[in-house]
């Protein structure tokens, strides 16, 4: 059955209305990285800076902004997704360590946190509406949450006159890709030799999956095909081994 959408007070006036942004997620767990990722290449290509307030995320789009509110304190911080992660089970977003310090979150090294989806670089994804539309159907794909309310802020409108819509139990446009496979890069060569060389040293090491992906300029090394469960051992593996040079990728099928 169709939830109604109520309307509280009505005004007859023109304007412009600001929805209220979209909930992501309501209680989820935050991590944080820092230091030993410092300076290295992110997912998206940008090289990750600690001090900047920046996040990973496993599907939201790179470059949509969000608040994170700790849920203990109430402290909020508003980053940009930029990497992809965290690959520990339980963990919704991984935040830089500028974005940990805001929250508060550096002692306990993890927070229950809620996450608001500001806007997103994405075409296809609305993050704000008044009537929120039900996410496609996916293959793999479960609607994030089943509540959204919205509520106009910033009108203009007389004294004590205020226009509030509340829609429930609406599906948000967001959805989480549970087969999603995930690539590893290790090294991009313009000389083959090069490329060559790294692989047999991760073979000899007991990496398997590890393949070339080639363009007309470089040869990539990359351990590949890997199961968004098993990316944090292997990472864990790599820095253990001495591998440091590294990124994680989403797999294109």
């Amino acid at each position: 059955m169709n939830k109604k959408i109520f309307i509280l007070s009505l005004i007859f006036m023109a304007g412009e209305f600001c929805f209220a942004d979209t909930i992501f997620k309501s209680n989820a767990v935050a991590s944080y990285y820092a230091d030993k990722f410092h300076g290295r290449k992110t997912s998206s290509g940008e090289i990750f800076n600690m001090h900047d307030f920046t996040a990973a995320h496993k599907s939201l789009p790179f470059g949509t902004r969000l608040k994170v509110t700790n849920l203990a304190n109430g402290e909020s911080v508003t980053v940009r997704v930029n990497d992809r992660g965290p690959f520990v089970a339980g963990r919704e977003i991984d935040l830089s360590k500028a974005a940990a310090e805001k929250l508060d979150m550096i002692r306990t090294g993890t927070a229950n946190v809620s996450i608001t989806v500001l806007d997103s670089n994405n075409p296809g994804t609305s993050t704000v509406a008044a009537t929120p539309k039900t996410a496609p159907e996916a293959k793999g794909a479960i609607p994030v949450s089943n509540k959204v309310i919205v509520t106009t802020v910033n009108a203009v409108v007389p004294s004590g006159a205020r226009e509030e819509i509340v829609t429930e139990e609406a599906a948000t446009a967001y959805t989480i890709i549970t087969d999603k496979k995930w690539d590893i890069q290790l090294g991009s060569f313009t000389v083959r030799a090069y490329a060559e060389e790294l692989a047999q040293k991760l073979l000899r090491e007991g990496f398997t999956n590890v393949v070339y992906q080639k363009t007309s300029a470089v040869t990539r090394v990359v351990i590949a095909d890997i199961s968004t469960a098993d990316v944090q051992r292997i990472l864990d593996t790599l820095d253990r081994k001495g591998f440091k040079d590294y990124f994680v990728k989403e797999r294109k099928l």
